[in-house]
């Protein structure tokens, strides 16, 4: 075999075993909603609090029967917090942010939600429909330059995101506004192994 292509070849299976061997390391879930399914694969390396959280809140069940209760078309989906009747439902302390994992924003991503206080994520998240650049970490002076966590990808099911993203919306008590006005549920949140195989398209 010629000495050029062995080397490159040489190459493409490295990167590909690293790849591979990369993703094995994390967690793949299949977060079951009303609109289809999204998996996640979540960076357990990068933002290990944030996973460990996120999956201690899926093992329980705890987000079973919640909603995306907050969706605005041009910027994220937001759950995990608020049931069918926007209850809000009682969460375990929160968590140590972990923006400054060096993991972006960006369409597609899953980050912890939180209130102003840049520690005090626990059960919400939300999806990024589009890159955030607002939202990554910046630096530790303020709760503007701490961002919000990136914990994983969506790394099928993007489609269902985006139908999430393009419902209807409008205010609901205890929220003014960006409340889907048909309920856009998470049934379960499971841990997988591999991602189920690909469907063939209608002919």
């Amino acid at each position: 075999m010629n000495t050029s292509i062995f080397a490159r070849l040489s190459t493409v299976l490295a990167f590909t075993f690293f790849t591979v061997s990369a993703m094995a390391d994390n967690t793949l879930v299949k977060m079951k909603t009303s609109e289809g399914d999204i998996y996640l694969e979540l960076y357990n390396d990068k933002a290990p609090l944030s996973v460990a959280n996120f999956l201690s809140y899926a093992k329980e069940g705890f987000y079973n029967g919640t909603i995306f209760h907050r969706v605005i078309s041009n910027f994220m989906i937001q759950g995990g917090g608020f049931t069918e009747t926007l209850e809000r439902k009682p969460t375990k302390a929160p968590i140590k942010n972990e923006a400054n994992n060096g993991l972006k924003n960006l369409k597609g991503t899953i980050s912890m939600a939180r209130l102003p206080d840049p520690h005090s994520a626990t059960s919400q998240f939300f999806i990024n429909v589009q890159d955030n650049a607002s939202l990554n970490f910046t630096g530790e002076q303020n709760t503007y330059t701490w961002g919000y966590a990136v914990f994983g990808k969506v790394v099928r099911g993007m489609d269902v995101a985006n139908e999430i993203r393009f419902t209807p919306t409008a205010g609901k008590m205890p929220f003014r506004k960006d409340v889907p006005m048909k309920n856009m549920v998470i049934e379960s949140v499971t841990v997988v192994d591999k991602l189920p195989e690909a469907k063939e398209p209608a002919s």
